[in-house]
């Protein structure tokens, strides 16, 4: 899907990916997009019932040289507040899509990805599931955002 709105000069426009724990999907959607795309855009990342990190999509992220060991996940209720506009709300999930409050945004977008919270097996096969899932946020976030 391209967007002709996306290169426009100006502010940098503002998005925020949400899933229901902020702990794996949204957090390396926020971290993968500030690393390709971080001087357009603002961003954030938010869960309906915030969680624990997970500590996969953090090993999947530094093999790629990036780093959210220090993250921490918010709640939506954190982003919400008057006045605030965001140009994309992602919500990566079909339990964030269902459960999230109303956030003003010029685009609702829904993207939902693989839970790996549902990745099973050994700890290589939950990684390369991990990884599986880096990358296809990684690929979705070019073709969208780039």
């Amino acid at each position: 899907m391209a967007r002709q709105d996306i290169d426009a000069p100006g502010p940098k426009k503002r998005v925020l990916f949400i899933c229901t724990h902020n702990a794996a999907r949204s957090q390396m959607a926020e971290a993968l997009l500030k690393n390709k795309y971080g001087s357009r855009y603002e961003v954030g990342s938010a869960g309906s019932r915030p969680g624990k990190l997970d500590p996969l999509a953090v090993k999947v992220l530094q093999e790629i040289g990036i780093d959210i060991s220090q993250n921490k996940p918010k709640s939506v209720d954190d982003f919400v507040r008057p006045g605030t506009e965001y140009d994309y709300v992602v919500t990566v999930c079909d339990a964030a899509a269902q459960e999230c409050p109303f956030l003003p945004a010029v685009h609702q977008v829904h993207k939902p990805f693989n839970d790996p919270s549902r990745f099973y097996g050994t700890e290589e096969e939950q990684l390369n599931n991990m990884r599986s899932l880096r990358d296809q946020i990684s690929d979705w976030i070019d073709d969208f955002f780039r």
